[in-house]
Parts: C-alpha cells; sequence; structure tokens
C-alpha cells in the first residue's frame, strides 16, 4: 500500500515549519512519500483548515492538527502498512 502524508499550510506559519521538519524525518525514515499543500491556493481549503493549520492528513484522512507528535505519526503508518 502506498502511504502518502499531506501537510496542509501556509507561507509564514512558524507551526507549518515544525510539523515540516518532523514529517520530512518521519517520512525518510519510514519511506513513505510526503507533499505540502498551501490553504491559500484554495478557497475551500482555507475555509475548512485556516483554524487548524498545520494539518497532518494520511492518505487523505486527517490524522492531526496544529502539532504533529512523531511518535503518533509513526505509529499510524506502521499500523496501516500491517493492513
Amino acid at each position: 500500500m502506498d502511504i502518502v502524508i499531506t501537510l496542509l499550510g501556509k507561507p509564514g506559519c512558524h507551526l507549518c515549519d515544525d510539523a515540516r521538519a518532523v514529517i520530512e524525518r518521519v517520512a525518510a525514515d519510514t519511506g513513505v512519500r510526503w507533499e505540502e499543500r498551501d490553504i491559500t491556493r484554495s478557497e475551500e481549503d482555507t475555509r475548512r483548515y485556516w483554524e487548524q493549520i498545520p494539518v497532518t492528513l494520511i492518505n487523505g484522512v486527517q490524522h492531526d492538527f496544529w502539532r504533529v507528535d512523531e511518535n503518533r505519526l509513526r505509529a499510524a503508518i506502521e499500523e496501516l502498512r500491517g493492513r
């Protein structure tokens, strides 16, 4: 199963910078792909996620918001791999 982590954020967001560092590390360690999406490029994303960024999705499903817990992210990836 392909696993993709998506970071939803916006420019100038220091919490997004922190989340990016964690996601990059976890993705590199686990060999999963990750991508970043700027919520300001979509009215729907802006409306839906403005109060929660950074938001982490795994395979399109919301996993976390505000802060990325590295251990929780790793556990979620391992759980998906075990299915």
